[in-house]
């Protein structure tokens, strides 16, 4: 009989604990095909702080290590110093990393720092109830701005990527999203060129995956996806920013 489906040895078998219809999920398993496909990872090692993705040591077949809200370009720092020979990539979602971390990234990027970090925007705090997040887009409802964000009042959405792209130290910079399958595959193509990147020790590189918070937005699953499709592509475009002419 042939075989349609096998479950990934990146992932241990165990029933996430994400919300239906949320694409970390899906985030996780290309992050692991990467790693088993690129024969790393069993020398892997990931760090996750505060946020949605912070249980990810229960559902990632890797060493993982939680770190402080924001800091996990700076425990991921630290063990690149102690495990040079690892491969290294730190998991966030916007609120960590667009807000409290904003700095920790910054400066990451800047010392051109030889690890990945997997940047998945959603628009909106997940774990801490649908608060307002740096990338939470204009008009765009959350549990504190039930009127929809305002420029005069919270400015313009950063944009990660673009920022981070002006940093010479950022070396690999891409935007993806989860939201059909063809986009999917690009996501998966975007970390394999990552971790090439990392491997190579060209410098930092970046992968800002867009997705879905059905929860937290208020919409169904299959809806979630048109509205990331039409809102959140359209401010936050597709592509690379930044990419080294040894990276495929």
């Amino acid at each position: 009989m042939k075989t349609v489906f096998e479950y990934t040895k990146g992932m241990l078998p165990v029933t996430t604990g994400y919300c239906p219809g949320c694409t970390h999920g899906i985030a996780h398993r290309i992050l692991m095909e990467v790693l088993i496909e690129r024969g790393t990872l069993g020398d892997a090692i990931g760090v996750a702080p505060i946020g949605c993705g912070i249980l990810s040591h229960n559902y990632l077949n890797v060493d993982m290590c939680e770190s402080m809200h924001g800091r996990g370009p700076a425990v991921a720092a630290g063990i690149r110093r102690a495990m040079p020979d690892k491969t290294i990539f730190t998991y966030q979602g916007d609120g960590d990393l667009a807000s409290i971390g904003a700095g920790e990234i910054v400066h990451a990027a800047h010392r051109g720092e030889k690890f990945t970090t997997v940047f998945v925007n959603n628009a909106i705090y997940g774990m801490t109830g649908g608060q307002m997040a740096p990338t939470t887009l204009i008009g765009q409802k959350s549990t504190t701005g039930v009127d929809g964000r305002k420029k005069e009042v919270s400015g313009m959405p950063l944009r990660m990527a673009e920022m981070l792209a002006t940093i010479d130290g950022a070396v690999y910079v891409e935007r993806v999203a989860l939201d059909t399958p063809a986009h999917v595959r690009g996501a998966k193509a975007a970390l394999h060129r990552a971790f090439e990147v990392q491997e190579k020790r060209l410098g930092f590189s970046f992968v800002e995956i867009l997705s879905t918070c059905p929860t937290n937005w208020g919409l169904a699953p299959k809806d979630a996806l048109k509205w990331l499709a039409e809102n959140m592509i359209p401010y936050f475009p597709l592509g690379k920013l930044r990419c080294p002419e040894e990276v495929k």
